[in-house]
């Protein structure tokens, strides 16, 4: 029997436009949100699958079916019938944390097969980065036909990032920013996991930052319309509506809210101007891999975490 071809694509929109254009093969479905939330560096373990069911379960009320998951992954369980693996993934953090879970996973388990990548990013001729399932028909088998072959440093780069992530000292990040590799955009994705620690000044993350700033420059109507806005100028994080929506929920203490719009106030221009540390006023205390959000500041001055006293 011929062997066929292992794509394990980004989430579930790009599953199904890569059955629309009848890719040939296996299709692996991942379906997660490492970005956020506690992380180990062993990932097939009931430590790993517990703290990420409750994590999603509490901060945004998302049941994981377990069974679900491991339909997906034991797609893995016979790489003997595989000829070859395709990753599709795309240029941000929320997309890169994914994939490196997914090669050390594809470690873990000893699966030893040619692994390529497919990664979407900036477009020639086009201003705005594009996410996979943005793309044309054309673009995206452009793509595909452009794939690289992930060679061993690679492997073992995604491995040492994701090893740091579910570690407690994020500065071990910083070398790799400007470390050369096949992922074009992991120094980009790198520098902005840093930077959405609260600023050492003013306690705002640069997504935080962002928000507010939209509110202060522009005529704003409602929380549906600020997301809009985050959504589409949030540059390498990729986050999507719900975790949009619980850092718009965590920072309406700066807005002034009536039907017809939605104003900065004092609070928030101060927050801006960093008269004082709000990061303990926000209270996002979320975990990023091994570490907690508010343990930790990012000094722009040092371009670095600084432990919080």
């Amino acid at each position: 029997m011929d062997k066929e071809v292992l794509h394990i694509s980004n989430g579930g929109s790009l599953t199904k436009r890569l059955k629309e254009l009848d890719f040939q093969g296996e299709i692996l479905t991942w379906q997660e949100m490492l970005c956020e939330g506690p992380t180990t560096f062993e990932i097939e373990t009931d430590r790993f699958f517990d703290s990420r069911r409750e994590y999603l379960a509490q901060t945004y009320d998302i049941e994981v079916d377990r069974a679900a998951y491991e339909h997906e992954v034991n797609k893995l369980d016979k790489p003997e019938q595989y000829s070859e693996i395709i990753l599709w993934f795309e240029y941000d953090l929320f997309c890169h944390i994914n994939m490196l879970a997914v090669i050390t996973l594809l470690h873990q388990r000893k699966i030893e097969l040619p692994l390529y990548l497919v990664c979407s990013g900036r477009i020639h001729g086009e201003a705005d980065l594009k996410g996979l399932s943005e793309l044309s028909t054309g673009q995206l088998m452009k793509h595909y036909d452009q794939k690289k072959l992930l060679n061993e440093s690679d492997k073992e780069l995604a491995r040492t990032l994701w090893a740091i992530y579910c570690g407690k000292d994020h500065n071990l990040f910083k070398p790799y920013v400007v470390t050369p590799s096949s992922f074009e955009y992991m120094g980009s994705c790198l520098k902005a996991h840093l930077t959405r620690f609260p600023d050492s000044k003013t306690g705002l993350g640069v997504l935080e930052t962002n928000i507010l700033e939209i509110v202060k420059d522009n005529t704003i109507k409602s929380r549906h319309h600020l997301l809009g806005y985050a959504l589409n100028y949030q540059g390498y994080y990729g986050y999507a509506d719900i975790q949009f929506e619980r850092i718009i929920n965590k920072l309406s203490i700066f807005f002034d809210e009536t039907d017809e719009a939605i104003t900065l106030n004092r609070q928030g221009h101060e927050a801006l101007l960093g008269i004082k540390n709000v990061s303990k006023d926000i209270n996002n205390n979320t975990v990023y891999g091994g570490v907690k959000r508010l343990d930790f500041q990012f000094c722009q001055q040092h371009n670095k975490l600084i432990k919080r006293i």
